[in-house]
């Protein structure tokens, strides 16, 4: 059993160990608040339960929590409990293990990044500095300031010589800065509030401590929010590192399949766009493995052997060390690989693509290779779908053969929050970097996720115009494609639109919004993915 600090919201902070565990997991049980891209550290077929999804309201879902804890584990399974922040700073995570302990059921407490940390380090409101603060206390503002019975005392807290962090306190905001300035903290104190501290959502106001109410109204702050109170947080700049990051506030989607996905979503967290995964089509085992296995006997047959994707690399080499070839087989054939990524898998083999286009597509790929082939044999390793333009244009000058190395099929369903999320507006960015995935997720959306689409409040950015044109032929229009056809040029094409579009709104004299205020390659951009 393991109680385990999901951290503040970036997947990022999660820690080493965390990871560890969830690997191993087979019940996660996590608060609504944590990241869904935290759970993708879990067991594959582990289950995966919301609190949200026990009887009852908070706290009254707590008896329900700890019952499910104790069945599972003591029916034999690895249970995660997977609380946001740290599960030792307000999040009951003592008492869950009281429990655990006092049934005899052996426990491991894992630690994670609490959001005071996290609301420090990303919008740069120093906790402690050495000229003005040499102290911190965390508090819960949870509690009614007014109820004698409760444990803080905030005439004590009004005097601390230190920065005040106070969690859960945005509902009685207004009543905890009137009784600390009451019990004699000055109405001047530097203060702010953090909201969403290291996600795409984050915004940071400040102001005094007498008026942070009223600017926290204004700007619509709510909860989650971490409240800081103290001389450091003049300390804090005008924008914080994290703050400026291009894609800030962006809800994009990525569509590729979940095991690709990972570099992708991570280099738009990492610029500070808020990530969910829409995996449209499955990558697996070859539709016809004989003939697989044909091609690779006859391959001293062929002069070229010709990639469209990282997968055609993986699959088709791993058949050949699994039969007990090796890579001496390939020693008199030449290689040619659609792009960089592809390329890329090669190399992990210890291969090298003696052909790789200027550009990144199959029309590209057939002009690099036209001057190489004429009259030579061509083993073409593909997906089990896709267009046959490198066959049939190929098999004009050269004696062209192509295998299904591995197939493609449709996800059996698309992911019901991301479609939700689509169907009320909230996503920013739909990209698509294969014609066969917009095909398979545009042809799949009911007219209510469709429809902000359409409209130009969801915007579809891709990653070649084959891929646009399949857009298109849905009958959906195309924000913005990549100039260069790899994931890193379509991310580009976000950050340079993003850029343009603050730059205009800047420039349209109605200001800028102040936070204070308010490479990889498509495995083949023909749809062969």
């Amino acid at each position: 059993m393991y109680l385990i600090g999901a951290g503040p919201g970036d997947p990022g902070l999660l820690t080493l160990r965390a990871v560890e565990c969830l690997s191993r997991a087979d019940v996660v049980l996590h608060d609504k608040l944590v990241h869904r891209r935290i759970l993708d550290f879990a067991r594959p077929g582990s289950r995966r339960i919301s609190v949200e999804e026990l009887p009852g309201e908070h706290p009254a879902r707590w008896p329900h929590i700890l019952r499910l804890l104790l069945d599972e584990a003591r029916q034999g399974r690895v249970v995660v409990r997977l609380k946001g922040g740290d599960p030792t700073i307000f999040g009951r995570g003592f008492e869950e293990a009281a429990a655990l302990r006092d049934a005899g059921i052996p426990y491991e407490i894992v630690p994670g990044v609490t959001a005071a940390l996290a609301a420090s380090a990303y919008a740069e409101v120093p906790l402690t500095h050495r000229s003005v603060s040499s102290a911190v206390a965390i508090v819960t503002g949870h509690d009614d300031v007014h109820d004698a019975e409760q444990p803080l005392d905030w005439g004590v807290l009004a005097r601390f010589p230190g920065t005040l962090v106070i969690y859960m306190g945005m509902k009685r905001l207004p009543h905890i800065v009137q009784t600390l300035i009451e019990k004699g903290m000055p109405s001047s104190t530097p203060a702010a509030v953090v909201r969403w501290a290291s996600t795409s959502e984050q915004r940071t106001l400040t102001a005094t401590l007498a008026d942070l109410p009223q600017r926290t109204t204004e700007a619509g702050f709510g909860s989650p929010s971490v409240i800081v109170i103290g001389p450091s947080v003049r300390l804090r700049p005008a924008m914080a590192w994290f703050e400026k990051r291009p894609l800030l506030g962006l809800r994009v989607v990525v569509t590729r399949p979940r095991h690709q996905a990972e570099p992708m979503v991570r280099s738009l967290e990492e610029l500070g766009a808020s990530v969910a995964c829409l995996p449209a089509v499955e990558i697996g085992d070859p539709p016809d493995v004989p003939a697989v296995d044909r091609a690779l006997d006859r391959l001293a047959d062929y002069q070229w052997l010709v990639f469209t994707s990282a997968n055609g690399v993986d699959f088709f080499l791993r058949r050949m060390l699994d039969r007990g070839g090796d890579l001496r087989r390939l020693g008199q054939t030449r290689l040619a690989a659609i792009g960089p990524a592809t390329a890329e898998a090669l190399q992990r083999w210890h291969l090298r693509a003696d052909v790789v286009p200027g550009r990144f597509d199959s029309e590209g790929l057939i002009e690099a290779l036209a001057p190489n082939v004429a009259g030579q044999s061509v083993l073409l390793a593909r997906a089990d779908r896709g267009r046959d333009i490198l066959q049939l244009e190929l098999g004009r000058i050269a004696r062209v053969d192509q295998v299904a190395v591995y197939s493609q099929r449709d996800a059996a369903e698309l992911e019901p929050h991301v479609v939700d999320a689509l169907r009320r507006g909230q996503i920013d960015w739909l990209t698509f970097t294969s014609s066969n995935i917009a095909r398979s997720i545009l042809g799949r959306l009911d007219e209510e996720a469709s429809r902000p689409i359409r409209a130009g409040r969801t915007r579809i950015a891709t990653i070649s115009p084959i891929t646009s044109e399949a857009v298109r032929q849905l009958g959906f229009p195309v924000a913005i494609e990549a100039q260069e056809a790899t994931t890193a040029g379509l991310i580009a094409a976000l950050v340079r639109e993003t850029t343009s579009q603050s730059t205009k709104f800047a420039e349209g004299g109605e200001g800028q919004v102040s936070q204070d205020a308010a490479g990889q390659q498509s495995d083949d951009v023909d749809g062969q993915e």
